[in-house]
């Protein structure tokens, strides 16, 4: 196959390959929406229908306490002795019942609580306690996706920027090289010059390919965190800067808060043990001998009325109890003030990144500015002959230094501000 033949087939094949991706209009993704996905789509995230669902029945089995409770129960018993009247009446054909020693009886009782001390209601809020509990230790375990979703989407950013500023150097590098190319036709400079112009041209193509394939990581890995198929075709759209808060709002802090309200429950909870209890029942059965003292025959019987419980066994173990809970809530505000201490350190020190990489953000402009200068003067040296190529580069790659060192500021700021809001819980 000829050249031309060649070349016809590289056009089609990269008409075939590439034209159709690029018709392609890639997903644009905003950092709101990767935080929401993230969270969405994250395994553990799935566990908040279970805890819901375990809440909703621990409530139902509680309010069950409500209802009336039926039992059934049963005896066969041996005795030693039974009762005998010790009295003879002299009256023909009459004689006191002999009652038998062994005795049955087997009976349904219906109980109806009154009142049980609050038991029913302090297990119904111990549930949704423990739900609270189980749903923020869970905020915050999903909170750490917040961090990982900006090392991702801010690192991707960094490269495109990067990339971005590449083609600008490889630009710079061909116009040099233009120039350089045309001195050499000319028989005004020596080859030499075109040598080091394009190979430093192949060394920025080096480092484009670098930085794909490490943005490809980036993004791939930032896809599987969001439930994506990774080389998904995604845009990512660069933030806005934000206002810093100064209010931390983490999940932990209201975790604390459902743990110091579980230790109050417990407290209630004990209390509730020492009150009375009251119910109303109804109790039917068949026994002997039945309710009739006088008669040795097995009977059904039936009896109601209102029962009253009190054991005072809590009161051995209330006070100790108390102080337990007391120890437990003491351990939390030591935990709270260290997560606050801790917390408010690492504020600080964001606020100082932030104040930094924005200071230095505005001391890059004039730097660029200068540096431009410079290297649009080397190339017209260059193109004039008065120029080396050497010192040609030197120039581009200190003014490419420059921008790269914006672009990097300018993409560590925005990364502080929103590890920042991360930080504190916004």
């Amino acid at each position: 196959m000829n050249r031309i033949g060649i070349r016809a087939v590289a056009a089609l094949l990269w008409a075939g390959v590439f034209l159709p991706a690029a018709g392609q209009q890639p997903e644009r993704l905003t950092i709101w929406e990767a935080y929401r996905v993230a969270r969405e789509n994250y395994p553990s995230s799935k566990q908040r229908g279970l805890i819901e669902k375990t809440r909703e029945y621990t409530l139902q089995n509680a309010a069950r306490g409500y209802l009336p409770q039926l039992s059934f129960a049963g005896q066969a018993t041996m005795q030693s002795d039974v009762t005998n009247l010790p009295i003879k009446i002299p009256v023909a054909g009459f004689s006191m019942p002999q009652y038998s020693k062994d005795q049955y009886k087997i009976y349904g009782e219906v109980d109806q609580a009154v009142y049980d001390g609050g038991m029913i209601h302090n297990q119904q809020e111990a549930a949704r306690v423990a739900a609270a509990i189980q749903e923020k230790s869970l905020d915050v375990e999903l909170h750490t996706l917040f961090d990982r979703v900006d090392q991702l989407y801010f690192g991707v950013l960094l490269l495109d920027a990067q990339l971005r500023q590449n083609d600008l150097l490889r630009q710079d590098i061909r116009n040099g090289l233009e120039k350089m190319q045309a001195m050499v036709d000319n028989g005004t400079a020596y080859k030499s010059g075109v040598d080091e112009l394009q190979a430093q041209l192949l060394q920025a193509g080096e480092t484009q390919t670098e930085e794909n394939a490490t943005r490809k990581g980036y993004l791939n890995m930032l896809l599987m965190l969001l439930g994506k198929t990774p080389g998904a075709m995604v845009s990512l759209t660069e933030p806005p800067e934000l206002s810093l808060h100064t209010t931390i709002s983490r999940p932990e802090l209201l975790l604390f808060e459902f743990q110091q309200r579980n230790y109050d429950l417990q407290d209630e909870a004990a209390a509730a043990l020492i009150r009375p209890r009251f119910s109303l029942f109804v109790q039917g059965g068949y026994s002997r001998p039945g309710l009739n003292m006088l008669s040795n025959n097995f009977s059904f019987y039936a009896l109601g009325g209102i029962r009253m419980s009190w054991n005072l066994g809590g009161w051995y173990t209330l006070k100790r109890q108390r102080a337990l809970s007391e120890i437990g809530r003491r351990g939390l505000d030591l935990q709270r003030e260290t997560f606050l201490l801790n917390t408010g350190m690492q504020q600080e020190q964001s606020i100082l990144e932030v104040a930094r990489y924005t200071a230095l953000l505005q001391e890059d402009g004039p730097i660029i500015e200068l540096r431009t200068a410079v290297k649009e003067a080397a190339l017209a040296q260059l193109r004039q002959g008065t120029l080396s190529a050497h010192d040609y580069l030197t120039q581009v790659n200190a003014e490419d230094q420059s921008r790269e060192t914006r672009v990097l500021h300018r993409i560590q700021l925005l990364r502080s501000e929103y590890a920042y809001q991360t930080l504190i819980g916004h």
